[in-house]
């Protein structure tokens, strides 16, 4: 009977002094020995030779890096002068060391209160009205089984988020403008007085909010559609079975599937509570409406760079970017407590 080797198996080609099978050892001595060469030149490989072996990959990351190093982290060194009387001829590192003096100076200044204001509420009013909308048009979309249709719509959403604000400002403007805009004429028609809509700080808010909803609820739904078509077809086909109505798919299969990228995307909202946009908000902003337009973002443009006071708005800026980080880092901590899904 021919010899078996270590492992139960029959030799047919006999063994070999140390008693392994000749014809096995032939075949995975030559493999054995070229892992073990493969694997000391790699554990010798330096970090340039590494670079230099996948050189394509770092080339395909080299101008990613390097933007985020000049524009986001070079920055960085300029917040101080926040705390200094920044003078340009001087430079940053010339100017002299003030302290807290222009966050004081922001504190005791009337224009505090209106600016927090202003930002929280427009923040808060478009969270309340933004984030939602984009959710109920993917389980909407989900419903819908007609392809040609279901095409149609989502250009027809998806498209104003490709509009310049420019042009997103200038329709608003147009519609609402008194005596020849569509929205005054309409409400002329019911026998309503014609209104400077653009000129009621009541009705900044709505329009601005409103506007935003209308331009970006199909682009914002994107990645709840993208988290609904990840749902396992066999929960639908078993829901079907048991004889679910589709009120039923959505509660208890698509809202919970929804669960962690919604839990993700409010996490980043709240987060950026006090980062209203500038160029939008800006663009709408007139004399009469500004009791309910300026916030911080507007703010801090007219301060720095139209007063040349750079020192006070960047005190500002930071200030805005402290709170923001610490709301981040305060809602990630509810929700990783709350539930079992956060950014860390």
């Amino acid at each position: 009977m021919p010899p078996k080797n270590g492992i139960g198996r029959l030799c047919l080609s006999g063994q070999d002094g140390k008693g392994n099978c000749k014809l096995e050892h032939a075949r995975v001595e030559p493999l054995r020995r070229e892992f073990q060469g493969n694997k000391r030149y790699v554990g010798k490989q330096t970090v340039l030779q590494k670079i230099m072996r996948h050189w394509e990959l770092y080339f395909m990351v080299l101008l990613p890096v390097a933007y985020l190093i000049i524009f986001k982290y070079v920055p960085m060194f300029g917040v101080q002068i926040a705390f200094k009387d920044f003078n340009v001829v001087q430079g940053i590192w010339g100017s002299d060391w003030v302290g807290m003096k222009h966050f004081t100076a922001f504190f005791e200044s009337p224009n505090f209160w209106l600016t927090i204001r202003n930002t929280i509420g427009v923040s808060f009013y478009s969270l309340l009205a933004g984030f939602p909308i984009p959710i109920l048009l993917a389980l909407a979309l989900n419903e819908v089984r007609t392809g040609k249709f279901k095409k149609s719509v989502q250009m027809v959403t998806y498209a104003p988020h490709f509009i310049s604000t420019v042009v997103m400002v200038s329709i608003v403007m147009l519609m609402l403008t008194p005596h020849v805009g569509v929205v005054d004429r309409l409400f002329a028609m019911f026998g309503a007085e014609m209104t400077n809509f653009m000129g009621v700080p009541e009705y900044f808010k709505s329009i601005y909010v409103w506007s935003g909803v209308w331009q970006e609820m199909g682009y914002a739904s994107i990645v709840y559609i993208a988290a609904l078509a990840g749902v396992d077809p066999a929960l639908y086909e078993a829901a079907r079975v048991d004889g679910a109505s589709r009120w039923k798919k959505i509660l208890h299969i698509d809202l919970p599937s929804l669960i962690p990228v919604t839990v993700i995307m409010l996490i980043l909202s709240l987060g950026n509570i006090m980062g209203v946009g500038f160029e939008k908000i800006y663009l709408m902003q007139n004399p009469l409406n500004l009791s309910s337009s300026e916030v911080i973002s507007t703010y801090v443009y007219k301060v720095g760079l139209v007063g040349a006071n750079f020192s006070f708005s960047s005190a500002v800026g930071l200030f805005n970017s402290v709170v923001n980080l610490i709301l981040l880092v305060i809602v990630n901590f509810i929700a990783r407590r709350v539930s079992e899904n956060s950014l860390w």
